[in-house]
């Protein structure tokens, strides 16, 4: 898919004419597709688009779809996701799609008709309940549905937690008491509700009937987790009898603990749910069953407290109980997981080596699908698989994998979406290069050249440096930090996966915890040098660094440990002291882990051995900051102290924050804003003399 994407892009370089560079409006405005979904009988495939409207400032989700054998195989967009649409799924008859629709007020579960000839063109609203639906799923016998609300615990009906919400909301008084962690999470404050499953009822319309049967009674936990989880945390099985989830029972352990557990029950709520992997005190999730409903594949992390441990593929016997590891010599951490139709073969896709590939997983014997770029989703079904990819070429397309089993991979691209907006655009070219970083380990990382490059011109560089830190900055479209809008503003961009990032063994990731400052500054200093050395159209006189999340951390440490090649810094969300970091954010599993699996106050060392606020009396290079109000993960005070550290050590610094965003910055224009000022700011610095 790189090929292909990258030959639209040397196509448009041949006419200079028409040529232009990508704009951070651009990147802001390009839909984006995701969550396709295979019909049962795998001749069509659904899926989500996300469009911009800039003016409202929002995101407007439609669904679409694709035939990939019919005459006219072209994409469209179908007339019922007017008033929005998203998450959509097949009936189990593949007649109609349900989605989900805050056209009518609060979000529900919707339907259309793609049986009749104006297919898609209608929508009936099929829950009417008191609360948001936040997800779902579809029982496979097509008589029920399972629901996520957001409830209180103790309440036995969703009336009870509507009327509940409504009596606080006309309460003039705004105090709110807690007596346990968490207060706050991500981005919200915590108001005492649930993410809870029930099921519901439907009638031979296709329509919710009947009260909602809770499957959590007593549960104190939630499924969906917050903040990210999705309808992958919970399945049905092909019976239509019983559903797994996965929850971690909250207590008063939640904010320290990564115990999340499988629990079954059956869907008519007639007892109360089962913990089915309680021998393993760390995070089982994504359970998934085999079409004969007969195995349960779910993916493990072995040890707790640690988010970044690999996530093994379990296989269980539903009669027996029976669990083994499946592939336990693969070390790699798998995502996604799904089954071929013959239940012979999990498809599952896993970071590897700067890529997010797709893999075929028959018996122990793994094979890759896919070469390059980024898997973000499949979908197989009656021997036709689907999945997502984008790579550092271009944002998202759908491809087609062969329709029988097995199929030799040679994929055909369905989607085609953004190409009328990126046809006169010129995309920068990129390549890996390695060379040896700490411990004289081999590490990775890309170069991309400026998208106007010329053979024999040195340009300005942008050193960028991934979050996580257990992450990757590697082959994958994004639409924040994206090489390309840096190599669209005449920048060379070099980004390095240091020690401590995914996909190259769990041991290489291991690596960082207990070494933020020393094990990946190592490999970023060796990465520059070798990247200059070999590309010489960098110049690195003209250099800035920026990063975000550890990435920001790491620009803090920078600035008083390795600030000599720098003419700016950005620093977006990091972390300035990781002490108070033990104590203000809230998942603290994550600062306990990283600094020893000790507290604060059991180890202050700990949290003090890579302290950046102990080096501030060495900062001098310029330096914006960027940290917004609502991020709960790093909060906003360690931006401020930064900036009052520069501005009082008379640095030239900037300080830009929004009010209405967590921990990434996600609102167009606010966005498009984020994008302009990093931008003057590097272009301000870096200018030839």
């Amino acid at each position: 898919m790189i090929r292909i994407l990258a030959a639209l892009a040397l196509a448009c370089a041949a006419s200079p004419a028409a040529a232009r560079t990508l704009t951070p409006h651009d990147l802001v405005t390009l839909d984006r597709i995701s969550d396709p979904q295979v019909s049962p009988d795998g001749r069509q495939v659904v899926y989500d688009v996300r469009s911009t409207d800039y003016a409202a400032n929002k995101g407007v989700h439609a669904i679409w779809l694709v035939c990939p054998t019919c005459s006219t195989g072209d994409a469209r967009r179908l007339a019922a996701s007017d008033g929005g649409a998203t998450n959509p799924r097949w009936s189990a008859d593949g007649h109609a799609i349900y989605f989900l629709s805050s056209r009518a007020g609060g979000t529900q579960v919707w339907r259309t008709d793609v049986s009749a000839s104006h297919a898609g063109a209608a929508a009936v609203q099929v829950t009417h309940l008191p609360l948001d639906v936040g997800t779902f799923r579809l029982t496979p016998d097509g008589h029920g549905l399972v629901v996520s609300l957001a409830v209180f615990p103790d309440c036995a009906t969703p009336s009870c937690s509507r009327q509940r919400l409504d009596a606080r909301a006309a309460n003039k008084a705004s105090g709110v008491l807690y007596d346990k962690l968490f207060v706050r999470h991500w981005d919200e404050w915590a108001d005492g509700t649930r993410n809870q499953l029930w099921a519901m009822r439907l009638d031979e319309s296709g329509v919710a009937t009947g009260a909602p049967v809770p499957l959590m009674r007593g549960f104190d936990g939630d499924c969906p987790g917050k903040p990210f989880g999705d309808d992958t945390d919970y399945a049905v099985s092909p019976d239509s009898r019983t559903v797994v989830f996965s929850a971690r029972q909250a207590g008063h352990s939640e904010p320290w603990s990564t115990n999340f557990d499988l629990y079954q029950v059956s869907i008519g709520g007639h007892a109360l749910p089962r913990d089915i992997t309680a021998g393993n005190p760390a995070w089982d999730t994504a359970p998934a069953f085999s079409p004969d409903g007969k195995t349960l594949a779910y993916k493990a992390m072995r040890r707790p407290g640690f988010e970044a441990d690999r996530f093994a593929i379990m296989i269980r016997d539903m009669a027996s109980g029976a669990t083994h590891e499946l592939a336990p010599g693969w070390d790699r951490s798998a995502d996604a997981i799904a089954w071929s139709g013959d239940g012979k073969t999990l498809y599952v896709t896993a970071e590897d080596g700067g890529h997010l590939l797709l893999f075929g997983i028959t018996g122990q014997h793994v094979r890759p699908l896919t070469q390059a770029g980024h898997v973000s989703a499949v979908s197989v079904t009656s021997g036709t698989l689907v999945y997502a990819q984008d790579s550092l070429a271009g944002p998202s397309q759908l491809y087609l994998l062969g329709k029988t089993e097995g199929a030799s991979p040679d994929p055909v691209q369905l989607t085609h979406a953004n190409v009328d907006r990126l046809k006169d655009v010129t995309l920068a070219s990129y390549e890996p290069f390695s060379f040896k970083g700490w411990n004289g380990e081999l590490v990775h990382g890309f170069v991309m050249q400026p998208a106007t490059y010329q053979a024999g011109r040195r340009y300005p560089v942008a050193f960028l440096i991934h979050g996580g830190p257990q992450g990757s900055f590697g082959d994958s479209w994004s639409y924040r930090w994206n090489p390309q809008t840096y190599a669209a503003a005449g920048f060379g961009a070099v980004f390095v996966d240091f020690h401590g990032s995914t996909g190259y063994g769990q041991t290489f990731t291991d690596s960082i915890s207990g070494h933020w400052g020393d094990r990946p500054l190592a490999d970023l200093q060796a990465g520059w040098t070798a990247a200059l050395a070999k590309y010489r159209y960098l110049d690195g006189s003209r250099a800035c660094a920026l990063g975000a999340s550890y990435g920001g951390y790491m620009i803090y440490w920078m600035a008083g440990m390795w600030n000599t090649p720098w003419k700016c810094l950005v620093d977006h969300d990091g972390v300035f002291d990781n002490r108070i970091m033990g104590y203000a954010t809230e998942e603290l599993w994550f600062s306990e882990w990283e600094n020893g699996h000790a507290t604060p106050w059991e180890k202050p060392e700990n949290y003090e051995r890579f302290n950046p606020i102990d080096h501030v009396a060495e900062w001098r290079v310029p330096m914006l900051v960027i940290h917004s109000a609502h991020d709960f993960r790093i909060p906003l005070d360690q931006g401020i102290a930064a900036f009052t550290a520069l501005q009082r050590k008379g640095i030239p610094s900037e300080f830009l924050t929004f009010p209405d965003e967590n921990h990434w910055v996600l609102k167009p224009q606010n966005s498009e804003l984020w994008q302009n000022t990093v931008l003057d700011w590097l272009n301000r610095w870096t200018k030839a003399h």
